[in-house]
């Protein structure tokens, strides 16, 4: 039997429990080929089936703390990792037992992809604030992810059909990045960009175009010389190392070539510099992608979504899309 992919259900009291339910009752995950197995909680899955097959919606237990959710011939595996009375939670009011069990769902299957009993890893929406309530202080998924698998450097990935974005800082204050950018980081992104394409993308030689910071990147230092200070001397180094990356470009033209096909992603100085134009583009079905981790994680590209939470209207197709791009990158 083929090693699974894990996918954890996110705040229990968001639209990732229903999101799963909802692509499982339009069979979305027929057309899988390895099996999937939810990290999460029985009753909040359940509750979340009711929004869409209220009455064919069985589970049978299948040992283990393990249960099978069944919709006709459509069914899901689940491991209870929580049992939170998935009839006491409100939606969008996560308490401190829904902030541990987002990071239990999270580190079990993270510890299932390192010792290789799973092929990766799909996460769903959390709350941070919720988290941190329950006494952990990681901002995020890829904080928690990169500290459970002893990595120092990982790269975030916004990516679609048409467009991938690489980020070499993430959540800053804008006023903090000019002053965050370093010649080490731009590089480092750069070769894990690089090294992750050439591996789970199976690009022989992946194109990267590089943005400068400034408007017209900079225009010769008339707008500001992080562009000759910063990043083409990193450009200039990873093409000494054999990697394909050009710039610095100005941003307000290279995405019209990006999603021409000219590029095969785009390296990215700040948060929104890259997701914008990502989610102009894809804004139901990007995936989130963590580069640079031993092992294959991607995640919906979309928060909790607390005003959609419990009335069955959240989209699923950036959820399918994660599946679909996580099982590409474990096949390769």
């Amino acid at each position: 039997m083929r090693k699974p992919l894990i996918l954890t259900m996110g705040d229990p009291t968001g639209i990732g429990p229903e999101i799963i339910a909802k692509a499982l009752v339009n069979g979305h995950f027929e057309v899988c080929s390895r099996p999937l197995l939810v990290a999460g909680d029985l009753g909040v899955l359940q509750r979340a089936l009711g929004l869409f097959a209220p009455r064919f919606a069985t589970v049978a237990g299948i040992g283990q703390a393990s249960h099978r959710l069944l919709v006709g011939d459509r069914y899901l595996d689940v491991k209870a990792l929580s049992d939170l009375g998935a009839q006491q939670l409100a939606y969008g009011r996560p308490d401190r037992a829904c902030g541990q069990a987002m990071v239990d769902y999270i580190e079990w299957a993270c510890d299932r992809c390192l010792v290789e009993d799973a092929a990766g890893m799909v996460t769903g929406p959390i709350n941070k604030a919720a988290i941190r309530e329950a006494g952990h202080r990681f901002p995020g998924h890829t904080e928690l992810l990169a500290s459970r698998c002893g990595t120092d450097r990982v790269v975030m990935m916004l990516a679609g059909e048409r467009l991938r974005v690489c980020l070499v800082t993430t959540h800053l204050a804008l006023r903090e990045v000019a002053g965050s950018l370093t010649n080490e980081e731009i590089l480092a992104t750069i070769r894990i960009t690089d090294r992750t394409l050439r591996r789970f993308f199976g690009l022989a030689r992946p194109r990267l175009a590089v943005l400068g910071l400034n408007p017209h990147a900079g225009e010769e230092g008339h707008f500001g010389d992080e562009e000759g200070r910063i990043i083409r001397p990193a450009i200039e180094a990873a093409r000494g190392e054999g990697i394909e990356a050009s710039g610095p470009h100005s941003a307000d033209t290279l995405f019209h070539f990006a999603v021409q096909g000219k590029y095969d992603a785009v390296v990215c100085m700040y948060h929104d510099q890259g997701l914008i134009p990502l989610k102009l583009l894809h804004f139901e079905d990007g995936v989130n992608v963590t580069l640079g981790l031993p092992i294959v994680r991607t995640s919906v590209d979309h928060g909790t979504a607390y005003d959609l939470a419990g009335t069955g209207q959240a989209s699923e197709k950036s959820l399918v899309a994660a599946v679909h791009l996580a099982e590409e990158m474990a096949g390769r």
